[in-house]
């Protein structure tokens, strides 16, 4: 069954996307040794190739990264990149910032860097006329359907971003054209932690989101209401949880489900003609 754009998900799927969403971390630790079935890596590629695409250019292309030896050489290029990110970071940092874990290369199932092929959409430049970057933006979205399908699978993935990008394209070959966009480790993980890795080491803290929601313009005021229903919900995630709760974000509230599809599959999906240019 392929259920219509219009449709909305019934309560047990929209809390599954919602899960997804609160539940995924950028991995760096815990990484096992499991091998990551084809079958699974082609659900979350696929997941990723269709994601939405300004002009439907979809720029992206996925490098899956195997062999030892070279993760190895992207870890060198990690340690060669964070020692030279170092002099950056504020000095009452330094010492933290050097116990951060900050990438699994080697110790994750698979590395599979994102690129971004910049003219692919040369003779058709629908979107691109003036906002010529939104390929590589359209990329990222590609990585965060990665990312969500991953989490749902129980796959970690984490996002290496302490790379100099000329250094990792003649490692991988990568051509002028191609801009790589995302390094990332994949693999079975022992768990999923509860909160972010550097909320937790005290690097950072989730900002509030009713100080970021503005009115008609930037430091507009107003909007009251949706703060105050944002303040609820965060109440409500943050109350005392029951024995059999197993709630990991606010709770969605219950919905009439669709009338004509009262579940979805992966099975069920029509996806040849899921993907949108939007």
């Amino acid at each position: 069954m392929t259920a219509r754009a219009s449709d909305g998900f019934d309560q047990i799927a929209r809390e599954a996307v919602y899960r997804a969403m609160f539940t995924r971390r950028d991995v760096r630790s815990h990484f096992t040794p499991e091998a990551i079935d084809d079958e699974v890596l082609a659900r979350l590629l696929l997941a990723a190739h269709h994601a939405p695409s300004v002009g439907f250019m979809q720029p992206w292309n996925f490098i899956v990264i195997r062999d030892a030896n070279r993760r190895e050489k992207v870890r060198d290029l990690f340690l060669t990149a964070r020692e030279q990110e170092l002099p950056e970071i504020e000095e009452e940092r330094q010492a933290l910032y050097r116990k951060l874990k900050l990438e699994g290369i080697c110790e994750s199932a698979l590395n599979i860097c994102v690129t971004c092929d910049r003219e692919r959409s040369k003779g058709s430049p629908l979107g691109r006329s003036h906002n010529p970057e939104m390929d590589l933006y359209s990329t990222v979205c590609a990585v965060q359907n990665f990312w969500l399908a991953a989490r749902a699978e129980g796959v970690g993935v984490g996002w290496v971003s302490i790379i100099e990008a000329r250094a990792l394209k003649n490692l991988l070959s990568i051509p002028g054209h191609v801009t790589p966009v995302a390094y990332l480790c994949v693999g079975r993980v022992s768990q999923f932690a509860p909160k972010p890795d550097l909320e937790t080491q005290g690097w950072g803290r989730r900002l509030p989101l009713p100080e970021l929601i503005m009115s008609e313009t930037f430091h507009g005021q107003g909007e009251t209401p949706l703060k105050s229903a944002v303040a609820q919900l965060n109440r409500l995630a943050a109350a005392p949880a029951g024995p059999d709760d197993q709630r990991v974000a606010p709770a969605v509230p219950q919905r009439e489900p669709p009338k004509e599809a009262s579940a979805l599959s992966f099975n069920s999906l029509n996806l040849e003609d899921a993907s949108a240019s939007r």
